[in-house]
């Protein structure tokens, strides 16, 4: 069940946009991985009020998603992290089952709980930390009690 409704405005990001066509095309995020690593897709509502769509790697404990906000290490947050904070309830899409989350970002001894199984899930985060002067943001998405 999806919640997020709008007008749909694709990622200006070529293999983010050609990840989303392909989960959409095939109905599971089974269809695409980032180095061979498995996804989730997030669909938020933007900033702008618009739609928009990512695919994060998949970060998964005891039924709870984690949203790693790493951009490869760059200096700066990727665009979805202004999205997330100020629109926190997003559709969630594992393989072909979607569902509503909040996003909850993460601090203290929890994110860093949370930050070791993400480097689990995918090494590289690790070494993104050590690129960048920002501590780089950790959500946990949680079922949004709200939603009906």
């Amino acid at each position: 069940m999806t919640t997020i409704t709008g007008e749909y405005v694709p990622s200006p990001t070529k293999w983010v946009r050609e990840q989303v066509e392909t989960i959409e095309s095939t109905g599971t995020t089974r269809s695409v991985s980032i180095m061979d690593r498995p996804v989730v897709m997030l669909t938020m509502l933007g900033v702008s009020g618009k739609v928009r769509k990512v695919p994060l790697m998949r970060v998964e404990h005891e039924g709870l998603y984690a949203a790693v906000a790493s951009k490869g290490g760059a200096p700066e947050h990727p665009a979805w992290y202004a999205n997330v904070r100020k629109n926190p309830v997003l559709d969630l899409q594992d393989d072909d089952r979607t569902w509503t989350v909040r996003a909850r970002e993460l601090e203290g001894e929890e994110r860093e709980q949370w930050w070791e199984r993400c480097v689990e899930a995918y090494p590289p985060y690790a070494e993104y930390q050590t690129k960048t002067d920002r501590l780089i943001p950790v959500f946990v998405l949680e079922p949004d009690e709200d939603a009906s």
